[in-house]
C-alpha cells in the first residue's frame, strides 16, 4: 500500500495562547490495537471535557470514541476506546451525570470510500455508563427506524444532552433528511421519544413535497437554552423552536441566507447572557459544500444575530479572517464550529485550515479576533483541519483536528 504524502512540518503560530499539551489520537497503542494506514486515520469530530476527562468522538472507524485523562494537561493519558465497524462512524459525544451518549451513523455514500455497514446495522445513539471512565459500560443502543437507501448519512448526527433529555438529529422512515427529535433518557436503558419537529416538506410519507433539492434542508443539530431549541438546518438556515411542551415543539422563527451565501448552517449558539441589554446568537456556517447557483465567495465565516425579538432574528455583524484571500478557497478552509460552552464574550472557534480563532463579541456589531493558535500540520495531512473546540472548568481550551490530534491550550 502506498504511503500518503506527508506535508513538511510547519511551526505552530500563536497570539495570546500557550500550548499546554498534545495527545495523538491516531497512533495511540492500546488493547493490542494500533493506528491504521494513513488514509484510515482517526480524526475527531467532537470533544467534550468533564471532571478532568476528555471524550473524543472519532471521525473514522475503527476508532469510535476515545476517553482520555487530562487531569494533568501536560500528560494526557488514554483510558479507554470504543470501536465502530466499517461503513460507520461515531464522531459526536456528550457526557452528563455519569452517562455518555455517542452518535452512531452509517457513512454517506461520499464519505464511505467504498465501505459498507454490517448487514442489519442501524444508526442511532450509543448510551454508556461512564461513572468509571476507564471502564465504559454499554447500557443500550437506540436505533433509528429508517432503512438503507438514501445516499446521505443515516442515523444521528450532532446533538445536545442535558443529563435527562437528548435533543437529536435522526434520520427517520418516511422523512427526507434529518429531523429534530427529543428523547427522554430518565431510564437510559429505555430511551423514549417525547416529541419531534421537521421542516415542512420533509415528511414525504405524509405527502409533503420539498422545495429544495435532495436533503439540502435537514437538521444538523439542536442546542437547548431554557425552553428553546436553537437548531441549525443545513441549507435551510436555522430555526428557533419553543419546547415548553416537549411533546409538541413549535416553530417560532427561522432565518436562511443560502442563497446568496453558499454554505450550510452548522451551529446556532445562543449567548446565555445579555450584551448591551439585548440577546444574541453566534451562528457558524460549515465550509464543506456549496449550494449550487450561489455567487462565488472565498470561505465560510461567522455571524452575529440579534434575537432580542425572537420572531425576527436579524444579523447585525459577521466575522471573516483578515487574511482570507478574495478568491474561492478549497473546501474546509473557513469557519466550522464555535465552542458550545460559553464562559464570556470571548468565543473560541475551530476555523478548519486556520486553527483556533478567539472572537470577542463584547461589541456585537463589531466582533474582533483577540487571540489565535495555528497548530502544526499533522502527519498524514496536507494542512490543519481544526474541527471542534471546547473548554473545561479550569479555562483550558481543547482543539481537536479532524485528521489527527488534540491540542490542549491555555489563554494568556
Amino acid at each position: 500500500m502506498a504511503k500518503a504524502k506527508v506535508a513538511a512540518k510547519k511551526k505552530a503560530k500563536a497570539k495570546g495562547i500557550r500550548k499546554v499539551g498534545y495527545v495523538d489520537v491516531r497512533n495511540q497503542a492500546h488493547g493490542g490495537v494500533h493506528a491504521l494506514a494513513w488514509h484510515d486515520c482517526a480524526g475527531g469530530g467532537q470533544v467534550v471535557v468533564e471532571r478532568g476527562v476528555a471524550y473524543i468522538g472519532n471521525m473514522r472507524n475503527p476508532h469510535g470514541t476515545m476517553i482520555v485523562d487530562v487531569k494533568d494537561p501536560k500528560r494526557p493519558k488514554l483510558l479507554a476506546e470504543i470501536t465502530m465497524p466499517r461503513g460507520t462512524h461515531s464522531h459526536k459525544v456528550r457526557v452528563a451525570g455519569g452517562i455518555m451518549v455517542t452518535n452512531r451513523e452509517i457513512l454517506s455514500e461520499r464519505a464511505a470510500r467504498g465501505e459498507t455497514a454490517p448487514e442489519g446495522f442501524h444508526g442511532g445513539l450509543g448510551i454508556y455508563d461512564v461513572s468509571k471512565p476507564a471502564r465504559p459500560k454499554l447500557i443500550a443502543n437506540w436505533d433509528t427506524d429508517d432503512e438503507p437507501g438514501p445516499s446521505y448519512a443515516r442515523g444521528v448526527h450532532r446533538f445536545d444532552f442535558d443529563g435527562r433529555y437528548a435533543y437529536i438529529s435522526p434520520t427517520c422512515e418516511g422523512y427526507n433528511g434529518n429531523i429534530v427529535m427529543i428523547l427522554d433518557l430518565a431510564d437510559p436503558a429505555r430511551p423514549r421519544e417525547v416529541g419531534r419537529w421537521w421542516m415542512p416538506g420533509q415528511w414525504t410519507a405524509g405527502g409533503e413535497k420539498a422545495t429544495w433539492k435532495g436533503a439540502a434542508h435537514r437538521c444538523h443539530h439542536p442546542l437547548r437554552y431554557r425552553d428553546r431549541l436553537y437548531t441549525s438546518y443545513w441549507h435551510g438556515g436555522f430555526v428557533i423552536l419553543d419546547i415548553a411542551d416537549m411533546a409538541k415543539p413549535k416553530f417560532i422563527s427561522g432565518l436562511d441566507w443560502s442563497p446568496p451565501f453558499p454554505w450550510p448552517t452548522h451551529t446556532v449558539l445562543r449567548i446565555p447572557f445579555r450584551i448591551d441589554n439585548r440577546d444574541f446568537a453566534v451562528v457558524s456556517d460549515e465550509d464543506v459544500i456549496r449550494l449550487e447557483g450561489c455567487p462565488p465567495y472565498p470561505a465560510a465565516f461567522l455571524w452575529v444575530v440579534d434575537i432580542t425579538d425572537e420572531k425576527h432574528p436579524t444579523p447585525v455583524a459577521t466575522f471573516q479572517l483578515d487574511d482570507m484571500p478574495a478568491e474561492e478557497q478549497p473546501y474546509m478552509t473557513g469557519c466550522h464550529q464555535p465552542c458550545e460552552k460559553v464562559t464570556g464574550t470571548e468565543i473560541p472557534v475551530a476555523w478548519f485550515a486556520h486553527g483556533l480563532r478567539i472572537i470577542d463579541i463584547a461589541r456585537p456589531h463589531a466582533p474582533r479576533e483577540v487571540a489565535h493558535y495555528m497548530p502544526d500540520v499533522p502527519e498524514g495531512s496536507t494542512r490543519v483541519q481544526s474541527n471542534d473546540v471546547t473548554v473545561d472548568e479550569r479555562g483550558l481550551i481543547y482543539l481537536l483536528d479532524r485528521v489527527r490530534g488534540l491540542t490542549i491550550l491555555e489563554r494568556i
